[in-house]
């Protein structure tokens, strides 16, 4: 259980870096607030297509596949639309402690969801 848990939890926090830092061209970015552009779905499909990867490597069964992975699409859209939403005006030259803020509230939110994902596969498998 503890090789299952450490190969989730570290995929899941490369796979974060990979797509928010690598695969979010900037159409992507200037969609995450509005949800009549697609920039945001995109993203959020990169980010439930690279976890569904993941899971499937680490043999995730394929209905709590499934689960997960449209769970994670809706979350991490929804949790990307809010911070846009709140942090809209709020620039990090002029009001660094609440852009900070803001930005350290939507990584942690992120961070919580792959622990439910490293919940919900060990739960898959009777592991907890």
């Amino acid at each position: 259980m503890v090789g299952l848990f450490f190969l989730l939890f570290i995929g899941l926090e490369l796979k974060h870096y990979i797509a928010d830092y690598f695969l979010q061209p900037g159409w992507m970015l200037g969609g995450k607030g509005d949800f009549r552009q697609p920039g945001g779905y995109a993203h959020a499909g990169v980010h439930a297509g690279l976890t569904a990867l993941l899971l499937l490597l680490a043999g995730t069964p394929l209905p709590w596949l499934a689960g997960i992975v449209v769970a994670e699409f809706v979350v991490h859209y929804l949790l990307d639309y809010s911070k846009i939403h709140y942090s809209r005006g709020v620039h990090v030259d002029t009001q660094p402690r609440r852009f900070w803020s803001l930005h350290g509230l939507d990584q942690i939110t992120h961070q919580l969801t792959y622990a439910a994902i490293i919940y919900a596969v060990l739960l898959s498998k009777g592991l907890v």
